[in-house]
């Protein structure tokens, strides 16, 4: 239960990277975003290596692995890639910069999404009851975290914000977002020929 809260205070950091952004506190935010990542991979090994196990075959086991390491690339992805970085984690004040392409164009929150996912692998890969437990508590707690994010503090860190919650999904894709998605790759495609 403690790598529970653990990892639960590692999402709480996270999000408060928020708060240091608007007040533009130097060396605040790549605290917080050190050490919540950090809370929340010592939270999330601890919770797979639990002794607690579900009896599942061999085959749904390493399904879950592949799922795993899928959903971790296209989270990295989201918050690493997609989004400017250093602006993001390190350098004070906010990015002034609304990230509305690429997988941003599937959901607003497309992190959330693959960490569920993540989590969800995890807990198949490694069998653990543990982790099937810890990643439904840490993905309803971040998307509450979530939610008030996109209601009450993004609406003023990104000018266009507005109409973004309007066009696109919070955290399940739509088929208009799955379309703008597929349509911004086929762009992509042929902007590189």
């Amino acid at each position: 239960m403690n790598y529970i809260l653990l990892g639960a205070a590692g999402f709480l950091l996270m999000h408060l990277m928020d708060f240091a952004s608007m007040r533009r506190l130097p060396l605040l935010k790549p605290f917080l975003s050190v050490s919540g990542t950090t809370m929340i991979i010592v939270a999330a090994t601890a919770a797979a290596l639990d002794e607690v196990k579900f009896n599942l075959p061999l085959w749904l086991s390493v399904a879950g692995w592949s799922l795993a390491a899928a959903a971790s690339a296209g989270m990295v992805n989201a918050l690493y890639v997609a989004l400017p970085a250093g602006k993001t984690y390190i350098a004070p004040g906010t990015s002034g910069q609304l990230v509305t392409g690429g997988v941003y164009r599937l959901v607003r929150h497309p992190w959330l999404l693959f960490f569920a996912l993540t989590m969800a692998g995890l807990a198949l890969g490694s069998r653990s009851v543990s982790a099937a437990q810890a990643g439904a508590v840490w993905t309803l707690f971040s998307a509450a975290l979530v939610w008030f994010q996109d209601r009450k503090i993004f609406p003023k860190m990104f000018p266009g914000y507005a109409a973004y919650q309007k066009s696109t999904p919070m955290l399940l894709p739509n088929r208009n977002s799955l379309s703008a998605f597929i349509e911004g790759l086929k762009q992509k495609k042929y902007s590189e020929v």
